[in-house]
């Protein structure tokens, strides 16, 4: 299983202590998985302009096709202007609409205070399911009060990322399992 997380801003450190988290719980509880983490600040990523994504170069490839390879994607974001951040939206743009079919992806949202809670439900699960992703139904909303130091220390959040991170495999097998049963159904 290839689990591929995005920190999803070029500023800020919470998503990415987020993240760090979440991918660390992920690398204990799965030691056999290729877990790749894509932060977002790290990379210098063009603007889409419309092409196939294999037809840029650089950092700009290198994100997207892995991306593309991932069997479960986490994507972690904070909310900027009760949104996702332009670097995520450019994500998205740069990928083609069924970038997602038989991925699974799930989500860690960062932000200011709990009037952002709805923006994951309203904003990003519909570009989610647009692009064809298998989206596990919960996801993990962080606030800046469960931040401490640059740790999280709200122990109701970090067992829900624990339960994303689990919920996220078992999504992964079992859509392995019907893809499996339905490719038997041919005889060819």
């Amino acid at each position: 299983m290839k689990i591929v997380g995005i920190a999803g801003s070029n500023v800020g450190s919470k998503t990415r202590i987020a993240m760090d988290y979440t991918l660390n719980k992920a690398r204990e509880k799965y030691p056999d998985a290729e877990i790749i983490l894509l932060d977002l600040a790290e990379y210098e990523i063009v603007f889409s302009d419309g092409r196939n994504y294999w037809e840029y170069d650089g950092d700009t490839k290198y994100v997207t096709e892995t991306i593309m390879g991932a069997d479960a994607i986490i994507i972690g974001t904070p909310v900027f202007q009760a949104s996702i951040p332009a670097t995520l939206k450019n994500i998205f743009d740069l990928l083609p609409v069924n970038a997602f079919r038989d991925k699974v992806v799930s989500m860690v949202v960062t932000a200011g205070t709990a009037k952002h809670y709805l923006m994951a439900e309203q904003q990003l699960k519909p570009i989610l399911a647009y692009m064809k992703a298998h989206i596990v139904p919960t996801y993990v909303f962080i606030e800046e009060k469960d931040f401490y130091r640059k740790e999280i220390v709200n122990d109701d959040i970090l067992f829900r990322i624990e339960r994303l991170v689990d919920d996220t495999a078992l999504l992964v097998d079992a859509y392995v399992k019907i893809r499996q049963a339905k490719d038997a159904e041919y005889d060819f």
